[in-house]
């Protein structure tokens, strides 16, 4: 659990500064659980500079709550909390100082989104909350108010847990509940899951990531990890501590995610998908009598593949299918083996090219057809599907044919932009494998829309 927190104080010398106004959100890594917000009354005249730049005057706060009068509902707020601020040694330095005030020790966790923002997101030409979320497209209200501030800085931060692929913030959380001496049991971890789509990561004591998986029901496919009776899922119920995930809203992401992840994190129990799950590709060559035939066979790296497959059955699947679209020859696919017209001639979907009756170049012209449309060469477009939440979308980025990585947007002008898209995009390796999920993806299944630029 996170504590989003910003504050704003009276100015003035080092340590004599007092709270004028505090906001937290309490932030479980997915969406607001609690939050609290409040002048304060701070006992001493605001800076005139900080009453022109926040707003906030000395007659605001005369009825405003005292710092001790607030402090109990703070310390309940963060129990258990990771601090999070835009510059933490700032705001944990006043807050902490409050307290030494009332002769109480408070003492925290932080992370500071100033210092994530540097190493996720490099080259800004500024780092401050205002002009950072701005060009990411983050939308910011009440600037140098605590309550605008910390909620950017919370949507912010979200933005970074998803940029963050190998997963150090959330590691470092799983540390800090280990020292803690917490240790659920796995009833209470499936309890605690989603019933949604994403991603999740089964983490040790020592907060290493030992799984990655994704699923269309989150908690179901934990559970199953569970009570499953087979030597791994043996180890990962004898080795789990705790269960962190992400939601996608949609499937396509999670399974580059999932790709992706496996290959950066190297869990010990994902070996298996450390390689590639395609094996089987679909290739193009010209047979003696100069047709173009289409040929499902293991895959080969000195070949051009069209598309791949994790296995026979689906490539031999999905050759039936294009070759029935196409009003291509079976026969010629090797689908249909007989000395005379295949079956597709026989029903009049086939044009004779088994038979010679069709010209190879006619013939070709479909093929080429197909091929064109089933390959990101040179190609510029942006997947939209649904996003984790009613108001928001996700968007996959390809472009010139190269898989850049995925965001998600809020219902507003970000998408139509298409350089603030590429600062939301959360980047992401383009190989043989990305590729083939995105085709078999969209192969198989809708999505809501495809935009080519």
């Amino acid at each position: 659990m996170y504590a989003i927190l910003d504050i704003e104080t009276t100015g003035g010398q080092y340590n004599e500064e007092g709270i004028t106004e505090i906001a937290i959100y309490k932030f479980d890594g997915h969406e607001i659980v609690d939050q609290f917000i409040s002048l304060v009354n701070p006992e001493k005249p605001i800076q005139p500079f900080v009453v022109k730049l926040t707003g906030i005057n000395n007659a605001m706060l005369r009825s405003a709550p005292k710092f001790y009068e607030v402090a109990k509902r703070i310390i309940e707020i963060t129990e258990g909390c990771v601090l999070v601020a835009h510059n933490a040694a700032f705001d944990y330095r006043i807050l902490s100082t409050e307290f030494r005030r009332l002769g109480y020790t408070y003492k925290k966790s932080t992370l500071c989104t100033i210092e994530l923002a540097k190493k996720l997101i490099p080259e800004q030409p500024s780092y401050s909350l205002g002009k950072l979320v701005r060009s990411l497209g983050i939308p910011i209200a009440d600037r140098h108010r605590a309550n605008g501030d910390a909620m950017a800085t919370m949507k912010l931060f979200r933005l970074l847990l998803s940029k963050d692929s190998e997963k150090e913030i959330v590691k470092s959380y799983v540390k800090t509940e280990v020292k803690a001496g917490i240790l659920p049991k796995l009833l209470d971890i499936v309890e605690s899951l989603p019933s949604k789509i994403g991603i999740y990561y089964i983490h040790n004591e020592k907060g290493d990531v030992i799984y990655i998986g994704k699923s269309k029901n989150i908690k179901k496919r934990v559970n199953q990890h569970f009570t499953g009776t087979s030597p791994k899922s043996k180890k990962i119920q004898r080795e789990v501590f705790t269960v962190t995930f992400e939601e996608t809203g949609n499937e396509l992401v999670a399974l580059l995610k999932e790709s992706e992840e496996i290959k950066i994190n190297k869990p010990i129990y994902n070996r298996a998908q450390r390689k590639t799950l395609f094996q089987w590709a679909l290739y193009a060559e010209k047979d003696s009598k100069g047709y173009i035939i289409l040929k499902i066979s293991k895959f080969d790296g000195r070949k051009k593949e069209i598309t791949s497959f994790t296995s026979l059955q689906e490539g031999r699947k999905t050759l039936f299918k294009i070759t029935e679209e196409y009003n291509l020859c079976q026969k010629l696919n090797g689908l249909y083996d007989t000395k005379k017209g295949c079956f597709q001639y026989d029903v009049k979907t086939c044009f004779g090219a088994c038979i010679e009756k069709e010209k190879p170049e006619d013939y070709n012209k479909r093929v080429n057809e197909f091929i064109d449309q089933n390959t990101f060469l040179n190609n510029n477009m942006i997947i939209i599907d649904k996003g984790r939440s009613h108001d928001e979308r996700s968007a996959i980025l390809i472009e010139n044919g190269v898989y850049k990585g995925y965001c998600f947007y809020g219902l507003n002008y970000q998408i139509n932009n298409i350089e603030i898209l590429k600062k939301l995009i959360i980047p992401m390796q383009n190989n043989r494998d990305t590729k083939n999920i995105i085709q078999g993806y969209l192969r198989k299944r809708k999505v809501m829309k495809v935009v080519t630029f």
